[in-house]
């Protein structure tokens, strides 16, 4: 049987219990965060030596130098051209798709004239060196590489560097290949907090980089967290979610599956059910029960369920809005006769899936739109993965004589009722009209 809770909005408590399901707590715990900070400090001090030495410890390799941790361009191409057509094909038909997406995302300078003469405007810029963390070991995540490393290249970062972990010395292919399609410049065999900390800090052998992305376990979102300040990251990602709004229509096959698809990621993954019609979550619930015995992760997903899944009954679709602008929800699929409507009123939401036939899981790896989002209700106030995430942005100010005169009494006024000095007679000298030469 499968063990899922039944929740509805005619309960008393619903808000409180709804809001106990999707609490997750982000802080990693007091063993994690003090060994996490002694390895990126090692990292930090120690440089290839100690990342030599958290290789071997934590991973069971041996090497002689990080040098001989980086893959050789050639095995990367190798790899390429040595997997299934089929998978080979499906990497760069996905590729493409995610490329052309991220095209649309480029930010683009611009500037602008006012009465006075001053050009004012924004230069956007690319990162110069990105680090792409990606999972590794028996598990292979190529959909990851492309979601990370493809929009960084289509900002202009100028170097991707990508680390894996090969424990045992096992490494996908697939991963291989993927870099490979998505132009990732270097990739080497480090995982952990170390790969991350020798991403942040440089080594004599791995270059330091501007920002960091891409998924890992509690101690690489923990190693994220702490080197937050000398490099960018781009979230500190929770548990996968999804969030499937349904008017009853759907095949109820069809939704049991969907909210598979989000459990078997991990025991703490959510997936929710929320529909008005109670009849339709019997239904779903029973079909759950008929197709989970065939999953390879049944007990994963049945675990998932029992812990932190829910099938909600709400009055109307109206209510369906408010829920799930509540829990911001990393995946919302809109599974509607009029799924456009419903989004109208939809605010917090990482990716949202419109219609009967838009299933998150192509959304994972071929649609076009990043997979890397928002988690644990930070939709309410972060994005998915984009170009603008490898791009940043610089003001620009020309100011003519004119401009400078017409800006330099309102500066300095306001200088001057800061305490700020300088700053007035900085800007009152530009007033004067003609320039200064030094006596």
């Amino acid at each position: 049987m499968v063990d899922i809770k039944r929740l509805s909005t005619t309960q008393p408590d619903f808000w409180d219990s709804l809001d106990a399901l999707t609490s997750w707590g982000s802080h990693p715990g007091a063993s994690i965060e003090q060994r996490v900070a002694e390895v990126v400090e090692g990292v930090r001090t120690g440089g290839d030596a100690a990342l030599l030495d958290y290789t071997r410890r934590f991973d069971g390799r041996e090497a002689d130098s990080v040098a001989a941790l980086e893959i050789p361009t050639e095995q990367v191409v190798a790899a390429h051209e040595q997997i299934a057509p089929e998978m080979r094909e499906a990497l760069e038909q996905a590729a493409a798709r995610i490329r052309d997406y991220a095209q649309r995302q480029r930010l683009e300078s611009w500037e602008y004239q006012d009465a006075d003469g001053n050009r004012l405007g924004q230069q956007v810029t690319a990162l110069d060196r990105v680090g792409v963390y990606v999972p590794g070991g028996k598990a292979a995540y190529p959909s990851s590489v492309l979601m990370n490393a493809v929009p960084a290249r289509v900002a202009g970062v100028q170097e991707i560097i990508m680390t894996v972990p090969a424990p045992g010395g096992e490494l996908s292919p697939l991963v291989l290949a993927a870099a490979h399609v998505a132009g990732v410049d270097r990739i080497f065999t480090l995982g952990g907090a170390q790969a991350v900390a020798a991403l942040a800090y440089g080594t004599e052998t791995v270059p330091a980089v501007d920002k960091i992305v891409g998924p890992g376990n509690a101690y690489v979102a923990e190693a994220k967290r702490r080197v937050y300040g000398v490099v960018g990251i781009d979230m500190i990602a929770g548990p996968s979610e999804v969030l499937v709004i349904s008017d009853g229509q759907a095949d109820p096959e069809w939704i049991a599956m969907d909210l598979f698809s989000q459990a078997e990621h991990d025991e703490e993954a959510q997936a929710l059910l929320v529909c008005p019609d109670f009849v339709f979550l019997d239904q779903v619930q029973a079909a759950m029960e008929r197709l989970l015995p065939d999953m390879e992760r049944s007990e994963i997903i049945r675990t998932s369920l029992a812990e932190r899944g829910a099938l909600i009954c709400v009055r109307d679709l109206e209510e369906a809005q408010q829920v799930a602008n509540y829990v911001a929800p990393e995946h919302l699929e809109l599974s509607v006769a009029e799924p456009d409507r419903l989004a109208e009123g939809i605010r917090h939401a990482g990716a949202i899936f419109l219609g009967h036939y838009s299933a998150e899981s192509l959304g994972d790896y071929c649609a076009g739109p990043n997979h890397t989002l928002p988690t644990s209700r930070t939709a309410r106030f972060a994005s998915p993965l984009g170009v603008y995430d490898f791009q940043k942005r610089s003001t620009t100010l020309a100011c003519s004589p004119a401009g400078a005169a017409a800006l330099a009494g309102t500066a300095a006024v306001m200088a001057r009722g800061e305490g700020l000095t300088a700053h007035a007679r900085s800007a009152e000298y530009r007033g004067q009209g003609e320039e200064r030469s030094g006596d």
